[in-house]
């Protein structure tokens, strides 16, 4: 589990594409007490460290997930946003996440604010009935709060601390972003749905 509080931001150092598996290797900003198997979110997706080299961690990414995410569109030298699993006694600042991908948006509009930033993003249309204003939403692994919705559309702002620590302050209009609801509106929606259709 993750809470959606990223903690740096890692640079891929090498991508070897061996057909339905690629191995990820990523200079990590903090690697100390990091084993082998251990789980760390990579712009939000749960991946599992392979190899440790101080601060250099191999990750190998499968063909599902490279369909599902926008890490099959990483090149070596890009950032990502890097989040260890979450322990006992950790303190939730965000929400929880699971690592699991829902889908892809896109980046539609970036507007600097002040020392912020606003976004607006298109999701996948199935995914909008989980989209409303002031709920939480996982951004390349970011825990974000949802401003405006409207039609496909939503929007983020941004504060110069989240810019700081992670990919936010370098992505540009029409760039994709891994989208992940969270559990609990998921089945909040879910359930009413079912409500619904069992009213009819």
């Amino acid at each position: 589990m993750f809470t959606g509080i990223v903690q740096g931001r890692g640079t891929i150092a090498s991508i070897e594409k061996e057909n339905a598996v690629w191995t990820f290797s990523i200079t990590l900003p903090d690697a100390q007490g990091l084993q082998r198997g251990a789980s760390v979110a990579i712009n939000g997706v749960c991946l599992t460290a392979t190899d440790i080299q101080g601060h250099l961690v191999a990750f190998d990414v499968i063909e599902e997930t490279l369909e599902r995410t926008n890490l099959s569109s990483l090149s070596t030298g890009d950032e990502v946003n890097v989040e260890r699993s979450l322990k006992m006694g950790d303190e939730l600042g965000g929400h929880l996440l699971s690592g699991h991908i829902m889908g892809v948006g896109k980046i539609t509009a970036r507007t600097d604010v002040g020392e912020g930033v606003n976004m607006a993003i298109a999701a996948p249309p199935a995914m909008m009935k989980y989209i409303h204003e002031k709920g939480y939403i996982g951004l390349n692994g970011a825990s974000l709060t949802i401003g405006q919705v409207v039609d496909r559309q939503f929007k983020i702002h941004l504060i110069p601390e989240t810019l700081r620590l992670t990919t936010f302050g370098s992505v540009q209009e029409g760039d994709t972003i891994n989208i992940e609801i969270d559990a609990m509106t998921q089945t909040i929606v879910a359930t009413v749905e079912r409500i619904m259709k069992q009213e009819k």
